[in-house]
């Protein structure tokens, strides 16, 4: 019998920062990874162009949530507002979760640090949750393999 691997879900995640693990999020985007490339050639090679790496850019990770009562997100891009960038550095991690709540793919990120936040917009005639948004920066990102099920 073949054992047969689905691929997971992408609604059930937790997100950890600096150890302290919360959920409720309605929408993670885990960033992209991508190296420049630099062309070089030598005056005495062949026309083709060689293609070496250059810089790897991290592109920024952004949390959306219902807006509660809770202000640790807030609070952490005010460390940051207020100067305090050596505060405000932490490292953070997306753990993606299988249908019975296990741990399955975890992103790690490297001193991390909130760069935006956007409050929600209000309408009085509407009926939509208030979402609020939160853009971070790091300055590096791993994807583990967790308990040798990815």
């Amino acid at each position: 019998m073949v054992d047969r691997k689905d691929p997971y879900r992408n609604s059930r995640f937790l997100l950890e920062i600096h150890g302290i693990v919360q959920a409720g999020f309605s929408e993670v985007t885990i960033p992209d990874i991508s190296t420049d490339i630099v062309e070089y050639r030598e005056g005495n090679e062949d026309t083709t162009v060689r293609k070496l790496p250059g810089l790897t850019q991290y592109g920024n990770l952004t949390l959306k949530w219902g807006i509660t009562d809770s202000m640790d997100l807030f609070n952490w891009r005010k460390q940051v507002i207020q100067g305090k960038t050596g505060e405000a550095r932490k490292n953070i991690a997306v753990i993606l979760q299988d249908e019975g709540g296990n741990p399955v793919a975890r992103w790690e990120f490297r001193e991390a640090w909130p760069s935006k936040y956007d409050a929600p917009d209000l309408n009085a005639m509407g009926n939509d949750i208030a979402i609020e948004t939160i853009e971070i920066v790091h300055e590096g990102m791993d994807r583990i393999k967790v308990g040798g099920q990815v």
